[in-house]
């Protein structure tokens, strides 16, 4: 059991911290190399979309192959991709290992909450699941602070390299952990649909972050082309159980909008603080732990929250709360401080810390037979939109940083970012209004079956 939880809480660790820890590394990283906005912006976007992208399929592909042989396939790629992004010389070395981490990523996590259920009973079970969510949030919490000291005192080359460990631990842990055999009568993968799909992430993707009409042209043609396949297909990569439940593809949109506003944001504000404000890497980061502190401190309120208002509303809480805290950063922005920023950090880490009964909820309201993949789209959805958000964000400040600086203006990088912060408000208030209307247990006839449990057991 120890070997088991101690695999699933490093892998939790080490594939969320790839997420959040090159943020506060990316300034330094951009000064060595050469990079401009839009190739720092797929530096961690490179991450984000193939682990989107994979994700549906890869639960499927881990019955067939085995635990085994998923997992240290993916760790050995997951290390080679750390290697060459530390070596890295240019940048599309960085961006091509940071894509091959993605892609590992996306076969390590089903594989290891795999581990949940065949390898621990049901008492152990929600132990296990309790490690990989602390391990998610340490990790969170860790990224940005962790990359800056890695990026001051070793290079930013550390950024990478500081896998490795990890890697290398779960290697050795593999032999120890009881591991199920390949299924060969696991159902086929929708690998042509999945294909299909990753495709409209990088197009729509790449579209933002270029600012072209061209790949976004290229990005509808290819989502209609998706949406017609899947209505004739065989195999589906989404069942149509799922996009027939109201409230579960509006989790699946609230979420992206709350990962639209927040993630773009996180990424920008070390950079802000390096750029504008004259931090070296660690303290530029270091910042960003009070959001996990909030979150962490804020999540209790949780269980009391949801039986009193209801999922629907205690997200669109969550999302306003959000919100005022993005609004509250960009009143003071041009303040050149980081103390008094802090209020508006709180605020966004309590607000997130009530957003979590979206995957709670979406997952209750769904058949069992459909929740592992119920389960991988909701993961997707959230890489997917922390890549969108990324984009997004750094297209408005890259727009209006252009304009302030063909006026002139001598803050040009902070008025994009104020606007960066300004547009993230607004998803999140659209996100809240989605919220009170789609998540509404009485919205369907469905969840108003399942939804009173929900509403009462916690």
């Amino acid at each position: 059991m120890r070997a088991t939880l101690l695999m699933i809480g490093l892998g939790a660790f080490v594939t969320t911290l790839d997420n959040t820890i090159v943020a506060a590394g990316a300034p330094s990283l951009a000064r060595e190399l050469g990079l401009d906005l839009p190739a720092l912006q797929w530096v961690s976007i490179g991450y984000m979309l193939p682990f989107a992208g994979l994700l549906p399929v890869a639960g499927t592909l881990v019955d067939r192959w085995g635990q085994a042989a998923t997992l240290r396939a993916g760790l050995l790629a997951f290390g080679a991709g750390a290697a060459a992004g530390g070596f890295a010389t240019t940048a599309w070395l960085v961006i091509s290992a940071r894509v091959l981490q993605g892609a590992a990523a996306a076969f390590l996590v089903p594989a290891l909450l795999s581990l949940l259920r065949t390898d621990l009973d049901t008492r152990r079970r929600a132990v296990g699941a309790t490690v990989w969510t602390a391990c998610l949030a340490v990790a969170l919490a860790l990224g940005p602070t962790l990359g800056g000291v890695l990026s001051e005192y070793l290079g930013w080359g550390w950024i990478f390299f500081v896998n490795l460990p990890f890697v290398a631990a779960m290697l050795v842990l593999v032999r120890r952990v009881a591991l199920a055999d390949r299924d060969p009568a696991a159902g086929r993968p929708a690998v042509l649909s999945m294909l299909v799909v990753t495709s409209v992430m990088v197009l729509t993707t790449a579209a933002v972050v270029e600012q072209s009409a061209m790949l976004g042209a290229a990005g509808v043609a290819f989502a209609i082309w998706f949406v017609l396949r899947e209505r004739r297909a065989r195999v589906r990569l989404v069942p149509k159980a799922l996009t027939g439940t109201r409230v579960f593809t509006g989790a699946l949109t609230v979420q992206l909008l709350w990962g639209l506003g927040v993630s773009g944001v996180f990424f920008f504000t070390p950079l802000l603080h390096q750029e504008s404000l004259g931090l070296g890497p660690l303290l530029a980061g270091s910042p960003l732990v009070v959001v996990a502190v909030a979150v962490v401190a804020a999540t209790p309120l949780v269980p009391w929250a949801v039986p009193r208002w209801g999922p629907h509303r205690t997200v669109a809480a969550g999302l306003a709360t959000v919100a005022a805290g993005l609004l509250a950063i960009a009143a003071v922005n041009h303040v050149p401080e980081i103390p008094p920023r802090i209020p508006g950090l709180i605020l966004i880490g309590a607000g997130s810390a009530l957003t979590t009964p979206l995957t709670s909820y979406a997952l209750e309201i769904v058949a069992e037979r459909h929740a592992g993949t119920a389960s991988g789209l909701l993961t997707a959805s959230r890489e997917l939109s922390s890549a969108l958000g990324v984009a997004l964000i750094g297209a408005v400040l890259s727009v209006v940083r252009t304009a302030r600086l063909d006026e002139g203006a001598p803050a040009a990088l902070a008025d994009g970012y104020t606007a960066g912060l300004l547009t993230a408000a607004a998803l999140q208030l659209a996100g809240a209004f989605l919220a009170l209307r789609l998540l509404n247990p009485r919205s369907s006839s469905r969840s108003d079956k399942r939804g009173a449990p929900f509403l009462t057991s916690r």
